[in-house]
């Protein structure tokens, strides 16, 4: 479990695993299966500074916050256990995906009111969150970093289906290209996902 957000803010998002574990997500998961709780994933103390290069806020804690969680779900993949990973912020994503990929060719249904796939020059805040499916897909460049370039791209836009994503007037107000020319976007009324979930019953992704 992850606890702070890249943008150096102990916030809401952030605090919010606190708050799960206070009032018993464990125990309330125990009540249906085996659950063994792993604790958190140790990390520094992030820098709320944007790199004026990278375009990233704290670009190395990035980096290190995907080798370090990629190492700490690898045994529990390893081990044939399904991983509950909990955090404060999206970029937790690329470490859960690294972990997966040392064995497997990925699926990933992504499901968010963004896509979540800003370049980095081209987010207005700077932050992990408004990007990590570039990074994912191989579309952001990660060559300042030899712990990103070692493991991405993660999955292919083939094996990507994105559920409802909402930002499409925003992307184009910022001339920014969707990826919908790319990755289907499934839309998450209840119609709409009953027949996408038919039409692609025999490729499952999760």
């Amino acid at each position: 479990m992850y606890r702070r957000t890249r943008s150096g803010r102990i916030d809401g998002v952030a605090r919010g695993l606190t708050v799960l574990r206070e009032n018993g997500l464990v125990d309330a998961i125990r009540q249906h299966a085996d659950v063994h709780d792993y604790g958190e994933v140790a990390l520094p103390t992030p820098s709320s500074e944007r790199d004026a290069d990278i375009h990233i806020i704290d670009p190395r804690g990035l980096g290190l916050l995907v080798a370090r969680v990629r190492d700490a779900v690898a045994p529990i993949i390893d081990d044939g256990h399904l991983p509950l990973v909990v955090g404060g912020d999206c970029p937790l994503l690329l470490g859960c995906l690294a972990a997966a990929a040392r064995r497997d060719r990925l699926g990933l249904l992504f499901v968010d009111g963004h896509e979540d796939a800003y370049l980095p020059e081209q987010s207005s805040t700077g932050e992990a969150a408004d990007m990590e499916l570039a990074f994912a897909l191989g579309i952001a460049d990660a060559s300042w970093s030899s712990r990103l370039t070692t493991v991405l791209p993660l999955v292919e836009p083939a094996d990507v289906r994105i559920l409802g994503a909402r930002d499409a007037g925003l992307l184009r107000a910022g001339g920014v290209p969707s990826l919908g020319d790319r990755i289907e976007l499934a839309d998450g009324d209840r119609e709409g996902f009953k027949n996408y979930g038919r039409g692609h019953a025999a490729h499952p992704y999760s």
